[in-house]
């Protein structure tokens, strides 16, 4: 405990055991009120500005203090400055106390209950940060919630004071007035029980749930009204109908199929999405070949000579082109057509919540197109994201690369600019470095991967550059110009404009979520931040019937993150009626394949100063890991954060070779609520990567072991060697007479 709460926490002991050790909870009841109250009118008379001012700050301190008589001190105000006056006194004093009141649970005890619940309290503020105001207000409205324990639990969360301190004083209002009101007659009250009958303390509970009752009536209304401008039909072609056939759309159809509902996929254009044609698959075989590339160029260091490889750019596309037909099959149709799925070839767009229209079209030519209409109980929106192109002037005159339309390329571009350092830019910029290309990559932030901690992204920024990639930081892109009957990108950093020339321009600035044409705005279905969808935490749209998961619904754009995503919405969109889940992202690994690969679990270091959570942090060297010196790469480290002076996990970051392999241990851990402790204890297969998981525990294990139980030890083991025992004292005549006697 620090100096300043244990500081806090003595002298509120001091006050509240004055307060008890004087009498004055004895002097603070009805009976005492009611027989003072001639002469509490009569000080007031005296001195008024004295007794208005203490009865202020006495209220104040005992609210602030949650000491018992409050709503005693409430009737004294009714009864000593009427109705107007005391209401207006007695608000302001109890919303300034319960203000304080919160602030004090929130500096002695905040801190620590983080460091101990830190994932559990992250949803709590989490609901705060969205309902907070309004779950408050709620709960002023209704006395029997007492207000101390209120401001209390209040405190804890990371509700802003101001937020608590207007929200309380408004709530308290029609509580207070009530019984200021009730003070005016102090002299004919009986017993406090006498002011809240149970007449008023039902017509509290009401007026306290109305706000809640009105909000579900108005999501009630919203949707009801929506759903009455069409005409539900009688029966249904398919229990879901999925729309986008991509990973999210993939997975949510298998699911369906496998509990044996009638679901119906549409898609576009090539099922597998971006993952298996544009994203994940070819990305990793492009990288693959570049570190071959790589590999070929470093032998020299394990004595083999093998000279500069020729890299034949043609060939190397040939062989990712190959890894998609390879995979292919895993997402084509005539699996999920085996599995039960009915899957449709064509544009949809929604009439209605439940009538899909689909422009169908068999050989994928707009002549051969034909339309028909697909009713559904339930639709689930998965239809991606798209590259988007920054509108920057003169961009238009040249065709942008993106990760799109890259897998074309049959020529190896002798200039690349690459805009944009997030975990495309990186890795691809890489890769076509490695492959011979003379890259040059534009970052607007300060930082490579802006949303990893600035130590991970330092790795891979001293190997963009060890690597010859001109890395042009805090830089913005302004326009693309011709020059030398070329092309060229302009960039501003700080005062200085340069520019860049480029023979293609790669652009991996962001996606953009593929909402446009499939009717969703007709029907109110409103989007959010980068266009995706606006969903609840069941990825439920405002159309009860209507849910969205992948890239379109956010706020992750990662195969992974669609697949998790995608059980929820079917899950929901199927047995909605009997429960529904709330997805959650505690445990959602993330990889970024450059070289070193950077993975992270949970939260980084970054986030947690953001959010405020307090964290240990426990890093081990991959310098020090056998097999990392055997393989002569031993760049890189393994960090995790976890509750102060606990073992259990709240995020890990590695960064080096087979990172993304490392990462799966600890995402397993966080998953399943596994601590260090059991990771060290878990035996690791020597000499692997594997056993940096272990080392670091190790780490945190030392760095948490009991000192004062070793010291013990340390005397046992001294004592039983003999050390500090009494000297032997015979004498020498002694031991030759024990020799000549065989002793």
């Amino acid at each position: 405990m620090t100096k300043r709460r244990l500081l806090l926490l003595c002298l509120i002991a001091i006050a509240v055991g004055g307060f008890f050790l004087s009498g004055a909870d004895q002097l603070l009841t009805l009976e005492t009120l009611k027989a003072e109250q001639v002469r509490f009118q009569a000080w007031l008379a005296d001195d008024p500005l004295t007794v208005v001012g203490g009865f202020f700050a006495l209220y104040v301190a005992m609210a602030a203090l949650s000491l018992p008589g409050a709503a005693l001190l409430t009737l004294l105000g009714g009864a000593l400055f009427g109705f107007g006056w005391g209401l207006v006194l007695i608000s302001f004093a109890s919303g300034l106390g319960a203000t304080l009141a919160a602030l004090i649970a929130r500096t002695l005890a905040r801190a620590p209950l983080e460091r101990r619940f830190a994932s559990q309290l992250e949803r709590v503020n989490a609901g705060i940060r969205r309902e907070g105001a309004f779950y408050l207000f709620t709960l002023r409205l209704i006395p029997l919630f007492p207000f101390f324990v209120i401001n209390l639990v209040m405190g804890l969360t990371r509700m802003r004071l101001l937020t608590f301190y207007w929200v309380s004083q408004l709530g308290m209002l029609p509580g207070t007035a009530v019984y200021v009101n009730a003070g005016r007659e102090l002299g004919d009250l009986e017993s406090l029980a006498g002011i809240l009958s149970p007449g008023l303390i039902v017509s509290f509970a009401l007026v306290g749930l109305f706000p809640w009752l009105a909000k579900g009536m108005v999501g009630l209304v919203k949707r009801r009204r929506l759903a009455q401008r069409f005409t539900r039909p009688a029966r249904f072609d398919h229990d879901l109908v999925v729309i986008g056939g991509g990973s999210a759309g993939l997975v949510a159809s298998y699911i369906a199929a496998a509990v044996k509902a009638k679901v119906a996929l549409v898609e576009r254009d090539r099922l597998g999405g971006d993952c298996l044609n544009t994203g994940c698959v070819p990305s990793k075989a492009l990288i693959r070949a570049a570190r071959a590339a790589t590999e070929v160029r470093r032998a020299p260091r394990y004595g083999v000579e093998a000279g500069e490889p020729a890299v034949d750019f043609a060939a190397v596309m040939a062989h990712v082109r190959g890894a998609i037909r390879e995979v292919e099959p895993h997402d084509s149709r005539e699996r999920y057509e085996g599995l039960g799925v009915e899957v449709v070839a064509g544009e949809a767009r929604l009439d209605d919540p439940w009538r899909i229209r689909v422009r169908e079209s068999a050989d994928g030519t707009a002549e051969a197109a034909s339309e028909r209409v697909i009713t559904a109980r339930q639709v689930i929106i998965a239809s991606g994201a798209s590259p988007w192109v920054p509108p920057l002037p003169g961009i238009e005159s040249i065709e942008v690369l993106t990760s799109d339309n890259l897998w074309q390329l049959e020529t190896l571009p002798e200039r690349l600019l690459v805009l944009g350092g997030g975990p495309i830019g990186c890795e691809l910029g890489q890769s076509f470095a490695r492959l011979g290309s003379r890259v040059s990559l534009v970052e607007m932030g300060g930082q490579l991967l802006p949303r990893e901690d600035q130590e991970a992204a330092a790795e891979v920024e001293m190997r963009l550059r060890d690597e010859g990639i001109e890395l042009c930081l805090n830089s913005r892109a302004l326009r693309v110009v011709t020059q030398d009957g070329g092309h060229a990108l302009e960039v501003e950093s700080g005062e200085s404009v340069t520019t860049l020339p480029f023979d293609r321009l790669l652009v991996a600035v962001g996606r953009r979520a593929n909402v446009a044409g499939m009717g969703l705005e007709e029907l109110g279905v409103e989007t959010g931040p980068g266009g995706t969808l606006a969903v609840d935490e069941t990825l439920r749209s405002v159309l009860p019937n209507v849910w969205a998961c992948g890239d379109v619904a956010g706020p992750f754009q990662l195969t992974h993150a669609a697949a998790h995503q995608a059980w929820y919405a079917t899950v929901n969109a199927l047995f909605g009626e009997l429960r529904r889940f709330r997805v959650g992202y505690r445990a959602l690994p993330a990889v970024t394949f450059t070289d070193p690969e950077v993975a992270r679990v949970g939260l980084n270091e970054r986030e947690a100063a953001e959010r405020g959570i307090a964290v240990e942090v426990t890093r081990y060297s991959l310098a020090e890991l056998d097999r990392a010196i055997a393989d002569g790469q031993r760049e890189g480290f393994v960090k995790v954060l976890t509750v102060p002076g606990r073992d259990r996990l709240l995020g890990a970051t590695l960064v080096g070779a087979g990172a993304g392999e490392m990462l799966a241990e600890f995402t397993l851990a966080m998953t399943h609520g596994i601590g260090l402790n059991k990771l060290l204890g878990t035996v690791h297969p020597y000499p692997t990567r594997s056993e940096a998981v272990k080392a670091t525990a190790g780490v945190w294990k030392n760095a948490h072991k009991p000192e004062r139980l070793l010291g013990w030890l340390a005397r046992y083991f001294a004592w039983r060697r003999g050390e500090g025992r009494a000297p032997d004292r015979r004498s020498a005549s002694q031991d030759m007479t024990d020799k000549e006697e065989g002793r």
